[in-house]
């Protein structure tokens, strides 16, 4: 049983008006091109020529949003939409990233830095989640009260990490990474130490 989703009628609140680019994976393995619009918290429609029988659960790989699980929900011109099946934390991550696409397509991808930043002498780097896991990153840039990170993981919202000694927490997506908040502000000898080493 599969439940029609009309995307028209979603709040304009919560779409994403933009035009992502990425590919969807069906269960038999079988991969396709498609282009992704109508972005909502709830779901999205895919354009593609290759378009699924409805209920078929899919997951795909999108620009700027990552990876999605969802479900095929009904015909579309010219593709179909899907509804998320994702939970919990997950639906969560997607949710923050689709508002940070909002933000970045109202020209607020900079979102009220309030320090100067600057680009690392020496970006690569290392993250330690709460759970002890280490992951590589690549330093984008730092200023005394936070730091943009090129990571392949995406911690939720609020969740404190470590950027080698440093503690900090997260505070929004960026493409293709995270952006933290310091929990104590470095001094300019700190600053410097990072833009020297």
């Amino acid at each position: 049983m599969s439940s029609h989703v009309d995307f028209e009628d979603e709040a304009p609140s919560n779409v994403a008006p933009t035009t992502l680019f990425g590919r969807f994976m069906l269960p038999d393995s079988s991969e396709f091109p498609c282009q992704v619009v109508n972005i909502t918290t709830e779901g999205a429609t895919f354009v593609t020529n290759d378009v699924p029988p409805v209920g078929l659960d899919i997951v795909a790989y999108l620009e700027e949003l990552g990876r999605i699980e969802a479900r095929s929900a009904g015909a579309a011109p010219n593709g179909f939409h899907v509804t998320y099946t994702m939970t919990g934390a997950r639906l969560e991550r997607l949710h923050a990233r689709i508002k940070w696409l909002e933000n970045k397509r109202n020209g607020n991808g900079s979102e009220n830095r309030r320090h100067q930043r600057y680009e690392p002498r020496e970006s690569s780097s290392q993250i330690t989640l709460p759970d002890g896991r280490v992951y590589q990153c690549e330093v984008i840039d730092i200023s005394v009260s936070g730091a943009g990170l090129k990571v392949d993981v995406m911690p939720a919202m609020g969740t404190y990490l470590m950027l080698g000694k440093m503690r900090g927490r997260v505070v929004r997506y960026i493409e293709n990474g995270i952006a933290i908040e310091f929990a104590r502000q470095l001094d300019a000898q700190q600053l410097q130490t990072q833009l020297a080493s």
